[in-house]
């Protein structure tokens, strides 16, 4: 269901308060301000997950890209410059790195802000989350704090292993070594006098300019093992990555999403179908089944940890696109025998919203308003849409959509280089 621009975190499985569904990063930011917490949230992400942020969280979202693809110390960097010049945040100012996606209960947020409390005492420099252990994993890095007293809140770090065997998990687990979580705080400061020594500025743009030098290291390796003075708090609550379907159906209260028919002889199976077309299951035990315009899924649920290896081999071009203006879907992609190509897609702008205006090098595309309407701009020139209304545009002339209500578009671009590169922005005022 995932691919290079809906990562796992936008896919809306989780159930939801209201009854409905919600994605990873919609529920992590729902807890967030559910909680005690009093902050601002910034995202750290890459460009093509910037619209997918936006369209599940609104545009007042604070988002910083990485120019390229880097590891998490440059990220972290990177949003920290963009604290420090954009958001005018002083070197004082305490920082809480948490990933978007654990899956986890109040309590977690409690503990967060015991870090950001740590810090603002000058208890360390920097502050880890400790996550009890349930189980010995080579899937996680391991914290071995100081011998203290059982009722401290916070203690010293004595020691790292990052992702040992198990064997070697199950001697760390017996001194009272906790899961690495991956949340960390710290004084802006800090962190920036770090990034010093590869990038001789503060500023964002500069830094950001420069980012492609940057070498690609983890925040773990480059500053959490080469800290001085370093604490840890433990969370001893519920917490769960929900990076495989084994582990993420545990979670799915619905067995079956979208067009499914799932027998009565079946268990322990899900099914999501983000197709039109039906699945029909029978009598399936411990199975995973997942289609969307990317491809289909038929595993083991035990086994589906297994499925990078394979999915690599089948990578390309996405399907489907969660926009800040809506999605799209491609119901077709054909290659001629004189190399003329044909791709079509499906649309769908909200209301208010609109496609940038732009235009295109290596295609013409044609549009039909299959409902819902709009005011449409070719070439500066502005003109009234409508359900049945066809419009082609030839290469080299800009263009841009307003849905006034739910726009669904039919789009057929025709051409001998099909890509999502292949556009040029210009701003326009919509009056």
């Amino acid at each position: 269901l995932s691919n290079e621009a809906r990562s796992k975190q936008f896919i809306k499985l989780l159930p939801s308060p209201d009854s409905g569904r919600e994605s990873m990063v919609q529920r992590v930011v729902r807890q967030i301000n559910e909680s005690k917490l009093d902050c601002q949230i910034t995202f750290a992400t890459s460009e093509a997950q910037r619209d997918s942020i936006i369209s599940q969280l609104g545009e007042n979202v604070s988002i910083v890209t990485e120019p390229a693809r880097r590891d998490t110390f440059p990220a972290i960097c990177l949003a920290s410059t963009y604290l420090k010049s954009e958001k005018c945040c002083t070197d004082d100012e305490v920082v809480v790195v948490m990933p978007c996606d654990p899956f986890t209960e109040t309590g977690y947020f409690d503990v967060i802000s015991e870090m950001a409390d740590a810090v603002n005492h000058n208890i360390a420099d920097l502050v880890l989350m400790g996550i009890k252990p349930t189980y010995p994993s080579a899937k996680y890095g391991y914290i071995v704090p100081q011998q203290g007293g059982e009722n401290e809140t916070v203690s010293k770090v004595r020691q790292f292993s990052e992702k040992p065997d198990v064997k070697s998990a199950e001697k760390l687990i017996s001194c009272g070594a906790m899961w690495n979580g991956g949340v960390f705080a710290f004084r802006l400061g800090y962190i920036l006098q770090i990034a010093r020594k590869y990038l001789k500025t503060d500023n964002f743009d500069d830094v950001r300019s420069q980012y492609s030098k940057l070498s690609k290291i983890s925040f773990d390796y480059e500053v959490v093992e080469k800290a001085d003075s370093i604490a840890v708090i433990k969370y001893n609550g519920h917490w769960k990555d929900l990076g495989t379907w084994n582990t993420l159906t545990d979670e799915i209260k619905e067995h079956q999403i979208g067009n499914v028919i799932l027998d009565e002889r079946s268990h322990n199976t899900h099914v999501i179908n983000e197709l039109e077309i039906p699945i029909m299951c029978i009598g399936l035990n411990n199975v995973i089944v997942a289609a969307s315009s990317d491809g289909i899924i038929v595993s083991d649920k035990y086994q589906s940890e297994n499925i990078k290896q394979y999915a690599d081999k089948l990578a390309r071009r996405p399907m489907y696109e969660e926009r800040r203006w809506g999605e799209y879907k491609v119901i077709d992609d054909i290659e001629f025998k004189d190399g003329h190509k044909a791709l079509s897609k499906q649309l769908t702008i909200k209301a208010g919203k609109n496609i940038s205006y732009q235009l295109h090098n290596h295609r013409d595309e044609v549009w039909t308003i299959i409902e819902g309407n709009g005011r449409l701009v070719l070439d500066g020139e502005v003109t009234e849409v409508h359900q049945g209304s066809v419009i082609y545009i030839h290469s080299g002339v800009k263009h841009a959509i307003m849905a006034n209500s739910d726009l669904y578009i039919i789009e057929v671009q025709l051409g001998d280089e099909l890509i999502e590169g292949d556009i040029e922005r210009f701003d326009y005022n919509w009056k």
